[in-house]
């Protein structure tokens, strides 16, 4: 491939990634399902070519340290380590600066945000000319081994990106290393970048808490809004905020139909910001209609049973 067909093919997938659709981008660590971090309706459209079966929060890929520092708030210890590690495979856990960058639904509703530079090139010049972060999980379907490779990348979701990027076998082969800078630094996944490496640069980590906060998956309550939540509900009760589903469903200034046509994709794009809006309403309770549990459901009902303290 020459420059100009490289930066053609940058620019085509950049472009895919701004309409909403989805690219494959090959990464140092896997390759990677990409979409625009800050559109809700685009990772909803990831989760679903997935299959995950949880709204567990994404890592935000950014082109450089700058990039970063528009989404996350960045202490002496971040700077160190972004510094020393990237752009490649270390990934940190920060207070997020920017919500609007890399929205509720890609950051699992928590006031955190994962970040970072990764170290392939191609991904770094798809990010930089779109301007903005990409969410990008490993390309396979959920429960399926992680695509190192192109082929594997375009098996496993070709089908459901609009672009995709040819860069080689990974360097790496194995997902980033993830430390958590919200206290205490923490080590949650680890991966290339040693705890040995990083202790080198910012002193010894704590270790890992069951209930570790902002760690993928490991929090029941990821975004536990002050009102309690109620499922199932056919209807609010007085006083209850509601959050429907589907055509026919109640009016009112406390209603928050997340999917008024019944799309689930279009409900887990607006599930968190309408959770928080019926949370600023103060109500007594936010009730929630019944969702069915197939395709993205069940991550919406899962989400929901964290919401609602039922998930250990």
């Amino acid at each position: 491939m020459t420059m100009t067909q490289a930066d053609a093919a940058v620019d085509r997938a950049a472009q895919a990634l701004a309409s909403g659709a989805l690219a494959i981008l090959p990464t140092e660590t896997v390759y990677g399902l990409a979409a625009d971090a800050a559109d809700p309706r685009a990772v909803a459209a990831l989760f679903q070519a997935k299959g995950r079966p949880r709204f567990n929060p994404l890592i935000a890929h950014v082109a450089d340290l700058a990039m970063g520092r528009r989404v996350g708030v960045f202490d002496e210890r971040a700077v160190a380590l972004a510094q020393a590690f990237w752009p490649g495979p270390l990934t940190l856990v920060l207070p997020v600066a920017d919500g609007d960058a890399v929205c509720d639904l890609a950051r699992a509703g928590l006031d955190s945000v994962a970040i970072r530079v990764p170290g392939h090139p191609i991904a770094r010049a798809v990010i930089a000319a779109l301007g903005r972060p990409v969410v990008a999980p490993s390309a396979n379907r959920s429960g399926r081994p992680s695509p190192t490779t192109f082929a594997d990348a375009l098996e496993e979701t070709g089908v459901f990106a609009l672009a995709a990027l040819d860069g080689g076998p990974c360097a790496v082969g194995l997902e980033s290393t993830v430390v958590a800078l919200l206290d205490d630094p923490r080590l949650l996944r680890p991966g290339a970048v040693t705890r040995e490496q990083i202790e080198a640069v910012i002193g010894p980590l704590a270790e890992a808490e069951d209930d570790a906060r902002r760690s993928p998956g490991r929090m029941a309550r990821h975004y536990a809004p002050q009102a309690p939540v109620r499922l199932e509900a056919a209807a609010p009760e007085a006083d209850e905020a509601y959050l429907a589903f589907g055509p026919g469903a109640p009016e009112g200034p406390r209603v928050f139909n997340l999917s008024p046509t019944g799309d689930l994709a279009e409900a887990a794009a607006n599930l968190f910001a309408y959770l928080r809006a019926a949370d600023r309403t103060a109500p007594r309770a936010i009730a929630v209609a019944p969702i069915p549990t197939h395709g993205l459901g069940e991550a919406i009902d899962d989400r929901l049973r964290r919401a609602a303290g039922f998930v250990g």
